[in-house]
């Protein structure tokens, strides 16, 4: 690994960890010329995966393009970048759960609503705005309603 300090050629490992629950290595490095100390961050990476389109198209996966929808669904949200890489990480462990060459843009889709239904709200309408189109103001609350539940009303007991 290249220093980032001199761009030496040479670093050693001193320490490396798992993190994002064993799915990745955080990895604390020295460089061999200057001394200079950092860390690296090592993940698995989605291959030969095929994303069909709406409109039949195909194309590669892109990581950067889920991270990017991501980053809109949480601009200006409170959400730490390591909180934001194991998103990432767990909704492509999904993905890659689902064993095929080829997923299809709405599977990947439902998936980050599923992660981000249960991560961060403002960040789940956000996304679901997009992704859903809404069509008008009513397919809009119809989406809050099914994400804010009535509270559970207590049986009430007779009075005796």
């Amino acid at each position: 690994m290249k220093c980032p300090a001199c761009h030496y050629a040479d670093s050693k490992v001193t320490d490396s960890r798992l993190v994002n629950q064993g799915y990745a290595i955080r990895r604390r490095r020295e460089c061999e010329h200057c001394s200079f100390r950092f860390s690296t961050y090592e993940e698995v990476e989605i291959l030969n995966l095929t994303v069909v389109k709406r409109d039949g198209s195909r194309e590669p996966y892109s990581r950067e393009k889920l991270e990017a929808g991501l980053k809109r669904a949480f601009e200006k949200l409170p959400f730490t970048g390591e909180q934001f890489r194991r998103l990432v990480s767990g909704i492509e462990r999904d993905i890659q759960l689902k064993g095929k060459t080829e997923i299809t843009s709405r599977a990947i889709g439902e998936i980050i609503m599923r992660w981000l239904k249960r991560t961060d709200e403002v960040a789940y309408i956000r996304f679901a705005s997009v992704y859903r189109s809404f069509k008008d103001v009513d397919s809009f609350k119809a989406e809050l309603n099914l994400l804010v539940k009535p509270p559970r009303q207590r049986p009430q007991r007779n009075a005796r």
